[in-house]
């Protein structure tokens, strides 16, 4: 009877033991479940973090040595000073900083103005009518693949000739061999596939060619040539070989003139540092039409 009993208790704790043991195995995989949704929430977050740090800290770095003064800015380890707009009212007192941005806003949007409706025509050409082929497509690629330096020789002979060297048009028409093949290669895709039917459509309704082309064909590709215009003006901005060699101390653009803060002494980093917060305030007010049209703009083309 005895034995019977210590039997009973000895297959009780076991079975209390077998359940105690499935009830943790069905924990465990429910906190390993748990861990890796907290691991796969928390890891996007992470990498946005890091990724908006590497961007931004070098900007408030540099705002920050712009509003100090110069024996504060070199100081390492560095210091906070008092913050003062010193360094800014300098580089427009003694130094032609604002002839440098108002030469570069003019390039910038000479350039675009033209380069647009050229890209456009040449898009178009592409795209509806396969004009040259595939051939003359890849050879207007390969143009980007050019160094600058290779062309900025042969421009500087012809400028000579044709006396446009220190000049505003002159940079306008170089800053040209940089950005008319790289739009017309991307607007090719917002003038593919559908146009054609559109056009058609309006033919029939009595539209002259040219009329398609400017009242159905250019809206209907207007986020692509907005994003290729902002892509455009930012190449142009930033441009600083060919504004180099074939600008003058007149015609200097930004890029050129930021060079300028380092002398024979060594480079004023306080006076380039506010020079350089200025020079990228442009970017800053086209950043709403850059989130508007620009990621729209190329995605839109990315899909076609």
């Amino acid at each position: 009877m005895v034995a019977r009993e210590d039997e009973g208790n000895v297959r009780q704790h076991a079975r209390e033991g077998c359940e105690r043991t499935a009830l943790l195995m069905r924990r465990r995989p429910a906190a390993s479940r748990r861990l890796r949704r907290l691991v796969a929430g928390l890891l996007p977050h992470a990498v946005l973090i890091g990724f908006s740090a590497a961007i931004l800290l070098p900007l408030l770095w540099l705002l920050r040595v712009a509003l100090t003064d110069k024996t504060t800015a070199y100081k390492i380890p560095p210091e906070w000073g008092q913050a003062s707009i010193g360094n800014f009212v300098e580089i427009f007192t003694g130094y032609p900083f604002f002839n440098y941005f108002i030469n570069s806003v003019t390039v910038a949007i000479g350039a675009t103005v033209v380069a647009l409706p050229l890209a456009a025509a040449i898009a178009y050409a592409f795209a509806r009518y396969n004009s040259g082929g595939m051939t003359l497509r890849l050879v207007v690629l390969s143009s980007q693949m050019l160094p600058p330096v290779i062309l900025v020789l042969p421009l500087f002979t012809l400028f000579l000739k044709a006396q446009l060297l220190n000049s505003l048009a002159g940079l306008i028409i170089a800053h040209l061999t940089i950005s008319l093949p790289f739009l017309a290669w991307l607007l090719v895709a917002f003038f593919d596939r559908n146009i054609a039917l559109i056009e058609e459509a309006a033919r029939v309704d009595g539209a002259t060619r040219l009329q398609t082309f400017l009242r159905i064909t250019l809206p209907v590709a207007a986020p692509g040539i907005l994003a290729a215009g902002l892509l455009s003006f930012i190449l142009s901005w930033n441009e600083f070989l060919f504004a180099l060699i074939l600008s003058g101390p007149q015609t200097n653009t930004l890029p050129v003139g930021l060079s300028s803060f380092q002398t024979h002494r060594g480079v004023d980093i306080s006076l380039l540092s506010a020079a350089t917060i200025c020079a990228i305030l442009p970017v800053f007010v086209l950043l709403p039409f850059m989130r508007r049209y620009l990621i729209k703009g190329l995605s839109l083309g990315a899909l076609k």
